[in-house]
């Protein structure tokens, strides 16, 4: 009897799949980033395995430290810089330090008068009230960082858990990688080259969000960073992490934090530091993504912005920081799956 016609088996085996996937799914962020640094990783790994062919063991072990210390512990450092520069900053505002009240005020006097009218217009004139609220917020999410930090801290096993899960998965997947894709491909109920494409759109999709979204947010966030910095701004690695962050969006992402601040910068009569910021903004930080995005991806994707954007951030939605991954590789799936539906004969699209 064809194993396609025999349904209690093909039953049987759906159930163990998805209970095998419910037992796993504790660490499915685990295995998401193992398979992310393996196919990043595995052109290294190529080389390497490469000049010392007889030792594939030795290939992968040196690819994993590479992993780790151009990854990992920079990743590591970043995170715990932050989390002390937020709650050094969250102590600030409980301290008073830093008072949005003294701002605020400075802010209004130096206010044209057409600005001040508008603001009248909108009912933004009572700034003890806008100071009690912003400050709030602020005190509110500084609170909420410090808090997660602790909780960090707390459940700091069941986190290198998770790495340690991550680092010995890409382990296999960077040695036996090939065998894998083979061994899987061949137990997939699909024709070759519908495998071969969808294999393909996934790889592709994953090194150019790496290459395209990851590199650029990074060399955004420093670039924002270090001007932040040199302009003695207050809170300069927050302010790159959450531009680099922010990258995501096109066009106005990075501009949500400098835009504001230039703003501040120029109404409080630092009018250079503002100009400076301005213009690093727009021809600095800006160009980045605009020359090196179409540089990293090029055409490898084949997906729309607006698509890209939209998966990205209900990906974030619905899987947190997974979801940057998961978000444009659904995606991309999806439309891979339909173009090949679209080529099929009408017969078999109707089932027959």
């Amino acid at each position: 009897m064809p194993i396609t016609e025999n349904r209690p088996f093909i039953a049987f085996v759906v159930i163990v799949s998805l209970a095998f996937a419910w037992v796993v799914s504790p660490f499915y962020g685990s295995i998401l980033w193992a398979v992310v640094a393996a196919i990043i990783f595995a052109p290294l790994n190529r080389r390497i395995a490469g000049a010392i062919p007889k030792w594939p063991n030795l290939a992968a072990t040196i690819t994993l430290l590479a992993i780790i210390a151009v990854v990992i512990l920079p990743s590591a450092m970043i995170a715990t810089s932050l989390v002390q520069e937020v709650v050094g900053l969250y102590q600030r505002i409980e301290t008073r330090e830093i008072d949005f009240a003294r701002v605020l005020a400075d802010i209004q006097r130096n206010l044209p008068g057409w600005a001040t009218d508008m603001l009248q217009r909108l009912g933004m004139t009572d700034f003890n009230l806008m100071n009690e609220k912003f400050t709030s917020a602020i005190a509110n999410v500084a609170r909420t960082v410090a808090t997660g930090a602790v909780d960090v801290g707390q459940s700091a096993f069941g986190f290198f858990i998770g790495l340690g899960v991550m680092l010995y998965l890409a382990f296999f997947l960077l040695r036996d990688g090939d065998l894998l894709i083979k061994t899987v491909g061949a137990r997939i109920p699909l024709l070759p080259v519908q495998k071969g494409a969808l294999l393909d759109k996934f790889t592709v999709v994953i090194r150019a969000t790496i290459k395209g979204s990851v590199v650029v947010a990074i060399l955004q966030g420093l670039i924002g960073g270090f001007i932040f910095w040199a302009l003695d701004i207050r809170a300069a690695l927050l302010g790159g992490v959450l531009m680099g962050f922010l990258s995501l969006l096109p066009a106005i992402g990075t501009g949500l934090i400098w835009a504001p601040v230039a703003i501040y910068l120029f109404v409080t009569g630092a009018v250079w530091e503002g100009t400076i910021l301005v213009l690093c903004g727009l021809f600095v930080i800006g160009m980045v993504d605009n020359l090196l995005r179409p540089i990293l991806v090029g055409k490898d994707t084949r997906m729309p912005d607006f698509v890209v954007l939209i998966s990205t951030l209900g990906g974030i939605a619905i899987f947190g920081i997974n979801g940057f991954i998961l978000g444009p590789v659904i995606a991309a799936l999806f439309m891979a799956a339909w173009d090949i539906f679209g080529q099929l004969p009408n017969g078999q699209r109707a089932g027959k």
